[in-house]
């Protein structure tokens, strides 16, 4: 069975040296309009209590054109320019309604630079050339099983280190995976990345870990270059490449992962981790960014939307830890060494972690459910109390691709 969904794509673009100017030329003009009109709004606002709308900001851009001092706004595509207000619109909103601080404005020396692309964009698989307006043929690589696509948009961006990337959305046949039938709870850790109730705990690549050393050479040769010199630019790419290396091989090893739980599973259930809490812990903070467990939670959010797969999360104030998956005992106190231990009222034997998915997974289904415990939810659970704890490396992991 398939459906209809939007999909977007990332491929890395090689435009020409050309094509780098006129990418460079459109990431500053649409640094510029949003900057721009950011300032207006809050002149407006701070004079007459009120920002000048989105229609009335659209309007005004032509007319800049006309201006000899913005002339310059002409060399690149006038639909990009309008997709810049589109987003300082939703971002001002946004604030508004208390979902993220107000705006700030754009810097050039940022990392992140981009421009959307919203219409009249072609894409020819067998040349592998991606058409935009007011550019050549752009060369891009990629992987991608589909024979045609119809674009909706387009956003080009440059990464830290100088190489181009095209995220390309469009409507795609996605193949809904028949359903598994099998449950599954997950109580993510440090020591090892996830435990889950079946017995498996998957290692902890610490990727950042492994890196650090080298991280800290460069950062210090970094800052000992003079300021504005090629030197230090050239030391700056070094840095930001092994930087974006750890970034990578953690994407790699979580799509691998999530894919492999969501083939799997039709209900994974999670705990509700406040992780923004726990990272004001000095003594973890480290470790927890570098397991990256809100970018896992995220890839399994969206690929169980993909292939209609229930994830459930349990309320992070749910005693897992301390509860006896097997009588249901809670044990009021709980030091966080303790990594196994004896319910004192049926004496069952427990690995901390595991017995902590496994309560996972009973809450999340029963919350599923909105009832008690069913029988084949028992019998899942006894099955999962009997099974052997294995272990996987995360170069066992490049295998599931």
């Amino acid at each position: 069975m398939k459906e209809q969904r939007q999909q977007a794509v990332k491929v890395r673009i090689y435009p020409t040296k050309e094509q780098q100017v006129l990418i460079n030329k459109h990431f500053g003009c649409a640094r510029f309009v949003f900057n721009y009109f950011l300032n207006q709004k809050k002149e407006g606002y701070l004079q007459f209590g009120k920002s000048p709308t989105k229609n009335i900001c659209s309007a005004q851009l032509p007319l800049m054109k006309k201006n000899p001092d913005f002339e310059w706004l002409k060399e690149v595509n006038s639909q990009s320019l309008q997709a810049e207000i589109e987003h300082l619109e939703i971002a001002y909103n946004n604030f508004f309604k208390k979902k993220y601080r107000f705006p700030k404005f754009k810097s050039k020396h940022n990392d992140k630079n981009s421009f959307k692309v919203p219409q009249n964009v072609l894409i020819d698989i067998e040349t592998k050339t991606i058409k935009i307006p007011k550019f050549e043929p752009i060369r891009f690589k990629h992987r991608l099983k589909q024979t045609e696509i119809e674009p909706n948009s387009v956003v080009i961006s440059r990464n830290r280190i100088g190489q181009y990337y095209a995220s390309i959305q469009f409507e795609d046949e996605i193949e809904i995976k028949e359903s598994t039938g099998d449950c599954i709870g997950i109580d993510l850790g440090l020591t090892h990345f996830l435990i889950d109730s079946n017995g498996m705990k998957i290692d902890n690549p610490r990727l950042l870990k492994k890196q650090l050393g080298k991280i800290k050479y460069l950062q210090r040769c970094f800052s000992k270059k003079r300021k504005g010199s090629k030197s230090k630019n050239k030391q700056r790419i070094k840095l930001s490449r092994k930087h974006n290396d750890v970034t990578n091989k953690r994407k790699d090893f979580q799509n691998k992962l999530s894919t492999k739980i969501i083939n799997e599973n039709q209900v994974i259930c999670l705990e509700d981790l406040n992780i923004k809490g726990m990272t004001k812990n000095h003594k973890l903070a480290q470790a927890i960014t570098d397991v990256a467990w809100s970018s896992f939670v995220n890839m399994l959010k969206y690929k169980g939307i993909w292939h209609n797969r229930d994830v459930v999360f349990v309320n992070r104030w749910f005693p897992s830890s301390k509860t006896c998956s097997s009588c249901g005992w809670i044990c009021n106190e709980m030091r966080l060494d303790i990594r196994k231990w004896i319910c004192p009222k049926c004496g069952c034997n427990h690995d901390r972690d595991i017995n902590a998915a496994k309560n996972i997974l009973r809450q999340g289904l029963n919350e599923l459910s909105g009832c008690g415990a069913q029988s084949d939810i028992k019998q899942k659970l006894e099955k999962a109390s009997c099974c052997k704890i294995e272990s996987m490396s995360p170069e066992a992991l490049r295998s599931l691709a």
